[in-house]
Formats: C-alpha cells, structure tokens, sequence
C-alpha cells in the first residue's frame, strides 16, 4: 500500500486567498507514506511542505526522531522554496535525505537547495541546521533498489532546466510524476516556404520528438495513479506558452489514456486559475467522453489517495 497525499499543488508561485481556498494555493509538495516498511518519502519541497512539516512534529515526531527523504522534481524556486522552513531540519536527530537533478555540474545539489538559505535571503544559515541532512544527485535510471521492496524509476521530462519524473514500485501499486514538462516538439523550421527550411532536418526532427513523447508515456504506462502537470490550456499553450515547460491539459490527457493510466491528477495549477475556473475545467475535461475509463480529476491540496 501507499499513501499518497497532497500538501501543495499549485505551480510557479504561492497564491493564498479567497478564490483559492478549495483547491489550494501552495507550491509543489507531494508525501509519500509505505506503512508496512515504515518508511516516508517527499516529493518536491514546495511552500506545501510546511503544513506537511507542522504535521509531522505533532504526528511523527512523539513517536521518534524524523526519517525521511525528499526527491525533488527539479530545483526551480517554487520546488524548493520550502526547505527552509521544513522545521525537521532544525531538530537534532532527524535524518533527511535530499535526491534531485542538477543542471549545471559545477554546483552540488546542496548549494543550489541550501543557496537561498543565506543570510542576504534568510536569517538562518544552511550550516546552522540542527539535523543530519544528506544530499545525492540523480540522473534518468529505469531502475532504482531503495530498499524495503521499493523500486524507483527515474525518466528526463522536457523543461528549460533538469528536470525528472519518478515511478515508485510497492507490491503491486505504481505511483508516477509527471510535472513540470511538455510534450517534446520539433525544433527545426518545418514550413517549406521558409529560407531555412531543410527537409531532412524537419523530418528527422519530428520523429526525434515523437521518439521523445512515447518514451515518457511508456515511463507513466499503467500507473494506478499518474500526477502530471497540466497548467495550462491548449489555446494558452499555443498562444503564448510553448517552451515554458509546461502541458496543456488536452494533452496530458490523451498521453495518460493512452498509456492506460487508471488515475490521472491533474497538476500544477496556474496561480491565476480560481476555484471557480478550476471547477468549470472539470466540469468540462473530467468527462468520461473525454477520459475514457480513466478517472480523472484537478487534484485539490490535502486530497488523499490510498494505492494498493
């Protein structure tokens, strides 16, 4: 079994207030709970993994010291603009245990995580953290031994930095990430009026995304729950937000059913998109004429699912 709960799931920025209050205005946090091996896993260290850390103290922290690991999508700000304020870091005895990517190979994992944690950014220094915090880099890996029957895959996504999607494997139940990405395109001119435009190259630079596409539909292919990014519309897409990183949700929708994906939340919210516009969408998308069989749905923070 596996416990899956959502502590943020909005994208780029926090965005508190009225109009946000059912679906959620926290960044990226996603917690992972395997009762039967007692182990407990983070996925992304957004503005969520606060109330999640306020959790664990009143929860986890009675029963002993705090072990964890957090596996971070990529290291943009609004993954990551948390930790500092993941008060097990600041308890004595705590293990936590960072993964992540790392775009540039001149800077560790630890000092892109722990470089906003600097007193011209934040009154507490990295060096200052009480608990005993690890850091380890990872790369695309189909698979992956954790321990304790765990088994992790990892798979590049498309985004303007490093960035990885995470397949978790327990007896018989598969979780998958899919955030932040968009579909892979050609980059080569493809209208043969243009002067540049070579035929080859176009051709060539079409089934190079294709490619591209199938291999990360066949890393989320019969997920029982996949968590993938949906941001934006296909009309904003095209208008104005292709190579932000980002889906349009008609996409991530067709990719899923596809790659027969039992339940599909959809992610990382537009922090201009309202309860109200968010429950439009889902009257509109979270169709079974749409999904198919699929089960379909704009995941809300706090929203808890049970896999097994």
């Amino acid at each position: 079994m596996i416990q899956v709960k959502f502590w943020g799931v909005r994208g780029s920025i926090p965005c508190p207030g009225p109009t946000t209050m059912k679906y959620g205005g926290n960044t990226a946090c996603i917690e992972l709970r395997f009762p039967e091996v007692n182990r407990h896993i983070i996925i992304d260290a957004g503005s969520g993994i606060r109330d999640l850390a306020n959790y664990m103290l009143q929860h986890d922290l009675p029963k002993g010291p705090i072990s964890t690991e957090i596996y971070l999508s990529h290291t943009h700000w609004d993954h990551i603009m948390g930790f500092p304020f993941f008060v097990p870091a600041y308890i004595p005895g705590s293990t936590i245990k960072v993964f992540g990517p790392v775009t540039y190979e001149d800077e560790p994992l630890e000092e892109i995580v722990g470089g906003q944690m600097k007193y011209r950014y934040f009154p507490v220094n990295m060096g200052e953290l009480a608990g005993n915090i690890s850091y380890q880099r990872l790369k695309e890996n189909p698979s992956i031994d954790i321990g304790d029957g765990i088994m992790l895959s990892t798979c590049i996504i498309n985004h303007p930095i490093t960035a990885l999607g995470y397949r978790f494997r327990f007896k018989g139940a598969t979780f998958c990430t899919a955030y932040d990405t968009e579909p892979f395109r050609n980059l080569f001119v493809t209208d043969p009026e243009d002067p540049s435009y070579d035929e080859i190259m176009a051709h060539e630079g079409e089934l190079a995304a294709q490619e591209q596409n199938q291999v990360l539909e066949n890393f989320f292919h019969g997920a029982d729950l996949l968590v993938h990014d949906a941001q934006y519309t296909k009309k904003e897409y095209e208008q104005s937000k292709i190579g932000w990183g980002h889906t349009p949700i008609e996409d991530a929708i067709a990719a899923a059913k596809r790659a027969e994906v039992k339940k599909l939340a959809l992610f990382h919210h537009d922090p201009e998109r309202s309860d109200t516009q968010l429950d439009e969408m889902t009257d509109h998308y979270c169709t079974q004429e749409l999904t198919g069989n699929m089960e379909t749905f704009f995941v809300k923070e706090g929203e808890e699912i049970i896999l097994e």
